[in-house]
């Protein structure tokens, strides 16, 4: 029997080295990368159980042939290799192997010293770990991410025992605990260690039987834990979690291929030859956050709500919810627009986001969009306003009326695209005016007083967020252009004509372009502007006729793209330069900014100096601010 078990491992051995070798990889055991010898850090652990999947190796070349790369036999049989791997085979059958092996820990690999043909017996059988004696090899501290990772991880193992969690992206054991609602800077205790354990390799098990690569556990797990929790999973049986991985497979495939967001910029796409459409009118459920009679923001998406519904010709009938607070309300809501056969979902804030992934995992069959910038989650879609293009325009008017060259600009608070209107902004008012400064602040500071900073440094015009509201165009209503002595006229109104927003969102289902928008594992994000006639500047009649016509032109500009905000040399506050020719910055680039142009006095604030409101939309969709000089 033990020999009939070689031939089969045998017969694994050759087929792994051979599908190794098709794909231009070594078909033999890794060998412990040269660099390990440079390694001055050594840590003895003793005995320890080795995750079996992380043994990926061996110390020394003397043994590389005998093996394939997942540690099968190579050796053919009437040998003493196999005689011995027989030996240990029958050994492990009767009453188990009970010596420990001997490796060392690299960068969470592991390459066996003594013990070769344990490893590959116990891999043959499944074993989940394989006892060891180990020494760890610390590298140097280093920029490189894997090595950030990996002394996060001497962190998290020092305060938990945990090995088998090889997270490889900083960050991630951040992450892991506060999924957990653990600290991260504290023990677990056994209890903890033993539940997470449980679930752990129960999470594994239905990862694996799904056909996932053992490398993609780790960051699996992550995305499992942000949809379905975790004290609502720790029970959960291995059929249970294997049914709603497969619901979740294209939020797993975007985080391992780090694929983002693709950003639509355009609303053109191509029509499919054939398309069922709906027999009925698709009823659209729209899921608000506040009250649209307190809400400037609810109002003007209510506004905007009506408007498509009246231009779609009986094609779409619409519900309404209101005062939305958490996610339980939320999820509550949506299961009740379902029911009443809601085939599209819009939630209009981004602390909708939760609950509308976990909702579009659970009911694929409907349509979920969220109002925000830059969210990964391909299960659902996002859409939002380019607010940078009317920036770059109000800025040019303010730094045309500003006779002393200085300007305000008052911003709510550093979420993806806020940078990007501020830089636009100021741009708009270099191009006019080279010595101009703009004077940043920020409405959602704790401490307030933003307006008086501002009058207090002397500004011709600030750009302040207002919230105002159109019958005809459904106006999210964003800035609003006056000035400090709060004159009754304002010089010029950003409008984001929602209408149009939701009109071509539904005329890309009706008309079937909605398929054609998806990009693999890449989430979707609909960011349209001035040219698909989303966003416009209005100007005061009261303004000269000369200023009135340059705003048209530039307008004009704008819409048709021969005027691109961020093109030519754009330089930082600290003088360094970010961008050089004449072609502009990618979308992305201008999406993610975290940084602000050369002719802006202020700073983006930091966290705790934001209202509590404010910090959780922040910590939603907020820039990278490590990388903020």
């Amino acid at each position: 029997m033990p020999l009939e078990t070689y031939h089969q491992a045998l017969r694994l051995g050759q087929k792994d080295a051979k599908l190794y070798q098709s794909q231009g990889k070594d078909p033999y055991l890794q060998v412990m990368p040269e660099e390990c010898e440079r390694c001055t850090r050594r840590e003895f652990l003793g005995v320890v159980d080795i995750p079996a999947h992380a043994i990926v190796g061996t110390q020394s070349d003397n043994r590389r042939l005998s093996f394939s790369p997942s540690f099968y036999p190579l050796i053919e049989t009437r040998s003493e290799f196999s005689t011995k791997w027989v030996d240990l085979c029958d050994a492990h059958l009767s009453e188990g192997i009970r010596d420990p092996i001997k490796a060392i820990e690299y960068l969470h690999r592991y390459y066996v010293v003594e013990g070769h043909k344990r490893v590959s017996v116990l891999k043959f059988f499944g074993a989940v770990s394989i006892p060891g004696v180990v020494t760890r090899l610390i590298p140097d501290p280093s920029d490189d991410p894997e090595v950030v990772a990996y002394y996060e991880f001497l962190q998290f193992y020092r305060l938990t025992g945990i090995n088998y969690l090889p997270f490889r992206r900083p960050g991630e054991y951040a992450e892991l605990c506060k999924l957990l609602d653990y600290p991260d800077n504290a023990s677990w205790s056994a209890e903890q260690i033993y539940t997470f354990r449980s679930f752990f390799y129960t999470f594994q098990d239905a990862f694996l039987g799904k056909g996932g690569n053992p490398d993609a556990v780790p960051e699996g797990l992550l995305v499992f834990l942000h949809i379905f929790g975790y004290q609502d999973s720790i029970h959960k049986l291995p059929a249970d979690i294997s049914r709603e991985l497969e619901s979740i497979r294209a939020e797993i495939e975007n985080r391992l291929d780090q694929a983002g967001v693709i950003l639509l910029l355009d609303t053109e796409a191509k029509r499919p030859l054939i398309h069922m459409s709906s027999p009925g009118p698709v009823c659209a459920a729209f899921l608000h956050g506040g009250d649209a009679r307190v809400s400037g923001w609810v109002h003007a998406h209510e506004m905007g709500r009506r408007a498509m519904e009246l231009s779609m010709d009986g094609q779409v009938r619409t519900l309404v919810y209101e005062d939305l607070v958490g996610d339980a309300a939320v999820t509550q809501a949506m299961e009740d627009a379902i029911a009443q056969g809601a085939d599209v979902i819009f939630t209009t804030t981004p602390a909708m986001i939760a609950a509308s992934v976990k909702a579009a995992v659970a009911h694929p069959e409907v349509k979920i969009l969220n109002c925000s910038l830059n969210i990964a989650h391909p299960s659902i879609r996002t859409y939002y306003p380019r607010m940078y293009e009317a920036e770059f325009l109000k800025g040019a008017l303010a730094g045309t009326l500003a006779p002393g060259g200085k300007v305000g600009y008052v911003a709510d608070y550093p979420t993806y695209g806020t940078i990007a209107s501020i830089n636009a902004f100021a741009r708009g008012v270099q191009m006019v005016n080279t010595r101009a400064t703009v004077y940043l602040e920020w409405s959602q500071l704790a401490q307030g007083g933003h307006m008086e900073r501002l009058t207090a440094a002397g500004v011709s015009y600030i750009d302040n967020l207002s919230m105002l509201t159109n019958d005809e165009y459904g106006i999210l209503a964003s800035d609003r252009l006056v000035a400090p002595d709060y004159a009754p006229h304002n010089r010029a109104i950003t409008l984001c004509r929602w209408g149009e927003v939701y009109k071509k969102l539904m005329s890309r289902i009706l008309d079937g372009r909605w398929k054609s928008d998806v990009h693999g594992s890449r989430a979707t994000n609909y960011w349209w502007g001035m040219n698909q006639g989303v966003v416009d500047v209005i100007c005061s009649r009261t303004l000269p006729d000369s200023t009135l016509q340059l705003m048209e032109l530039l307008r004009e500009a704008l819409g048709s793209y021969r005027l691109l905000p961020f093109s030519g040399t754009l330089r930082r506050q600290d003088g360094q330069v970010v961008h050089r020719g004449r072609d502009s910055l990618s979308a992305e680039e201008i999406l993610t900014m975290n940084w602000l142009a050369s002719n802006v006095e202020g700073r983006l604030p930091e966290m705790d100096e934001l209202t509590p409101k404010a910090q959780m939309l922040v910590r939603l969709q907020g820039v990278n601010r490590e990388e903020t000089p």
